[in-house]
């Protein structure tokens, strides 16, 4: 049940299984689940927006396979600050949702105050779920959280299905836990990049030797034919009675 408190729609923003097929356009390509109508609390798909134009749309992305949002999308509607972003297609954006640990790590720097993940300064939240919790702990309500938004349109990009694979986003200003992930891609474009540089030698080295191979067979090949036939012509050299 909606109230002003926590209204319907931040409840389908936590619980709602983003990105499924969507049941009315199961047989049409691109049919996942990537968009939240405020207005209706609930999840769309590219093909439901004739049904939505005049409504508030929230555009859902996804990141290392979890729903994130844009910061500037989510900050029309919530208080978005302290929340750790990250960049992926040259937007930042936020977790919806707490993220399992991969491992236990304590080091320097800011922790989240719902989950202890490690975080970069200044942040303390590791996701919009973390900070809703901390929030209605500390205030007992979301006042002063929710911001009042008329108006919530889809960008040109939020128009089409966000299903980037998470090799080919960027993860900047990450910290902690998630620094290992960004390690790997990086590590593992350095190791593309020096592969294709050494295929490229090798190629260069093998063609370069292949010619002076043949360079130098052909000059053996000429040489004892020309030698023959120098001792072909010239009448024999006797050594000399004594």
């Amino acid at each position: 049940m909606e109230t002003k408190e926590f209204p319907a729609w931040l409840k389908v923003l936590l619980k709602e299984k983003f990105f499924n097929a969507c049941l009315e356009h199961e047989d049409v390509k691109k049919n996942e689940k990537n968009i939240l109508c405020i207005d209706c609390c609930l999840s769309i798909c590219p093909h439901c927006l004739p049904s939505h134009n005049s409504h508030r749309l929230l555009q859902i992305r996804r990141y290392v396979y979890n729903d994130v949002l844009r910061v500037e999308d989510g900050s029309k509607l919530m208080d978005c600050s302290l929340i750790q972003p990250y960049i992926t297609n040259s937007s930042k954006v936020v977790f919806i949702n707490e993220r399992p640990h991969s491992r236990q790590f304590r080091g320097s720097g800011n922790f989240c105050y719902t989950c202890d993940r490690s975080l970069q300064s200044p942040y303390v939240f590791c996701s919009l779920s973390c900070k809703i919790s901390d929030v209605i702990m500390r205030q007992r309500g979301l006042s002063g959280f929710l911001h009042v938004c008329n108006v919530l349109q889809l960008t040109d990009e939020g128009a089409t299905t966000s299903t980037t694979p998470s090799s080919t986003l960027e993860a900047t200003e990450s910290g902690g836990d998630d620094g290992g992930v960004d390690m790997f891609w990086c590590q593992a474009l350095a190791c593309t990049a020096s592969t294709e540089v050494v295929r490229k030698k090798r190629s260069s080295l093998t063609t370069t030797c292949r010619r002076v191979t043949t360079a130098v067979a052909s000059a053996n090949t000429e040489a004892p034919a020309n030698f023959f036939n120098r001792r072909k012509n010239t009448p024999p050299q006797r050594a000399p009675l004594y």
